[in-house]
């Protein structure tokens, strides 16, 4: 574990160890969230998102709009269904 002091610009350095670990380089980028009451980071996995963009185009789906649609007519239906 090591400490770090928050910069004025809210900047943190990672430290070198957790660098080389989680092979983070320049440029790169981390999603930060908090759970409870913790801070979290994780490097961004740009290559699971390029995978999973678009791939409601597959569904026969012209854009994110007509999808969204699509998922809430779904959800509208099996919550009819259940009852809910």
């Amino acid at each position: 574990m090591s400490m770090r002091k928050v910069t004025r610009n809210y900047q943190i350095t990672v430290p070198r160890d957790i660098r080389e670990q989680a092979n983070i380089k320049e440029g790169d980028k981390l999603v930060v969230t908090m759970e409870k009451d913790e801070i979290k980071k994780k490097k961004f996995d740009e290559d699971v998102f390029k995978r999973a963009f678009g791939s409601w185009k597959d569904a026969g789906i012209k854009d994110s709009v007509q999808y969204v649609r699509k998922i809430r007519k779904e959800w509208e239906k099996r919550a009819k269904r259940l009852g809910l």
